[in-house]
C-alpha cells in the first residue's frame, strides 16, 4: 500500500481491519460490513472479546491521567491510535496539562481521516499525526520529532498494538529501539492481549484466517519482557482489569481477564 494509491482503495472496506473491527468492539459507528462480520465472529467465540477493549480503553484513559497529573509528562507518542473515540490521549492528558503535545501514529488512512477531524489541542499544547508502521522506529520518531523535544521525558503508549507484529518482525527489538531513542525519564505504557484462554485463542485463530490483518497473543511472560530494562509503576504487570481501578468499576469487572497491561519508566 503507497500513499498515491486513491483513498478508497487505501481503505479496503471489504476485507476486516484491526482499528475498524475494535471499534466495533467498543461500540462505535466507524466500520464496514466486513468489519461487524468479524466482530460478530469473534464474539459468538468469545463474547468476552467487548470486555477486553473497554477494560483497554479504561486502562489508556487511567494511564494518560497517571502520566500527565501524577508523573509531569507532557509529551505523548501514541502508537496505534486506533479510531478516536470518548477520551483520547489528548483529551485526557490536556484536561490535567493543557500544554500537552501529542503525536499519533497509525496505518489505517479511515484513522487518518477522523485523527485529522477530531483530534485536535488546545491553544497551549499541540495535537499531530503521522501515517506510519509501527516497524518504522525511525521514520515516526523522525516525524515526532516536528511536535515532540526528544530531549525531554516522553510517554510512549502501545495498546494492543504489538500483537498485530508478528514474531518474525521481533517485537522485543522493536521495542528495544523505541526505548533506546526515549531520553532518561521517559515511560512505555502497553496492554496486549494474552494466550491464556483457548476460547479466545480459538476466537483469534479464525479472526486471522478471515482477516487483512492478524493478532497474536502471547504469554504474560513474553508481555512482561517489553518492560525489561525498567522500573515498573505500582501496581506492576497486572490485569487490564486491576491497574488502579475506578471505585466505581471495583467488584463489576472480572479482576483475571486475558489481557495485561503496566507502565514502565526509564531511568
Amino acid at each position: 500500500m503507497t500513499s498515491e494509491e486513491p483513498e478508497a482503495d487505501r481503505l479496503h472496506p471489504d476485507q476486516p481491519h484491526s482499528a475498524r473491527v475494535w471499534n466495533f468492539l467498543l461500540g462505535g459507528k466507524d466500520n464496514y460490513a466486513a468489519d461487524r462480520q468479524a466482530g460478530e465472529m469473534i464474539l459468538q467465540m468469545f463474547p468476552d472479546i467487548a470486555l477486553l477493549a473497554r477494560l483497554q480503553r479504561r486502562f489508556l484513559v487511567r494511564a494518560v491521567r497517571h502520566l500527565a497529573a501524577d508523573a509531569g509528562i507532557r509529551q505523548f507518542l501514541d502508537i496505534g491510535t486506533g479510531l478516536p473515540t470518548v477520551d483520547n490521549t489528548h483529551e485526557v492528558a490536556q484536561r490535567f496539562a493543557p500544554d500537552s503535545r501529542i503525536v499519533y501514529v497509525d496505518n489505517d488512512p479511515l484513522v487518518l481521516v477522523h485523527a485529522q477531524a477530531l483530534l485536535t489541542s488546545t491553544p497551549e499544547g499541540a495535537c499531530a499525526y503521522l501515517e506510519a508502521d509501527v516497524r518504522d522506529p525511525d521514520r515516526i520518531v523522525e516525524g515526532a520529532a516536528r511536535t515532540l523535544d526528544f530531549d525531554r521525558p516522553v510517554a510512549l503508549t502501545m495498546l494492543g498494538i504489538l500483537g498485530q507484529i508478528p514474531d518474525s518482525d521481533e517485537p522485543e527489538a522493536l521495542v528495544a529501539r523505541y526505548l533506546d531513542i526515549l531520553p532518561p525519564g521517559s515511560h512505555l505504557a502497553l496492554a496486549d492481549g494474552t494466550d491464556t484462554n483457548e476460547t479466545l485463542n480459538q476466537a483469534i485463530s479464525v479472526y486471522n484466517a478471515n482477516s487483512a490483518s492478524s493478532y497474536h497473543l502471547r504469554s504474560p511472560e513474553r508481555i512482561a519482557a517489553f518492560f525489561d530494562g525498567l522500573d515498573l509503576v505500582e501496581p506492576g504487570i497486572v490485569p487490564t482489569s486491576r491497574w488502579h481501578p475506578e471505585p466505581v468499576d471495583v467488584g463489576r469487572s472480572p479482576t483475571e481477564v486475558d489481557a495485561i497491561c503496566g507502565i514502565g519508566r526509564k531511568a
